[in-house]
């Protein structure tokens, strides 16, 4: 799977839980989760448990933390399908 439909699956995982719809049509890899989307720490949770269903991975503690914009979204998705 490339980048660009990494980032498209992850949009329509995140489209839910989305505060600021201005900022979600602009969504790059720099968008941050809470800052930018307004997206709350317990509606994060519900997108990490949501990836980890739609991409069937489990993402530890630590990435967990890492998970703050799309861009170490996509990277945390990517690590591990590469470990399948």
């Amino acid at each position: 799977m490339d980048r660009e439909a990494t980032l498209e699956q992850l949009k329509n995982i995140i489209r839910p839980y989305v505060q600021d719809q201005i900022a979600f049509d602009s969504l790059s890899e720099e968008t941050d989760f809470i800052n930018d989307l307004k997206i709350n720490s317990a509606n994060l949770v519900d997108v990490i448990l949501d990836i980890e269903e739609k991409f069937d991975i489990m993402i530890d503690n630590e990435s967990m933390k890492q998970m703050i914009n799309a861009k170490e979204a996509i990277v945390i998705i990517e690590s591990e399908l590469s470990k399948k």
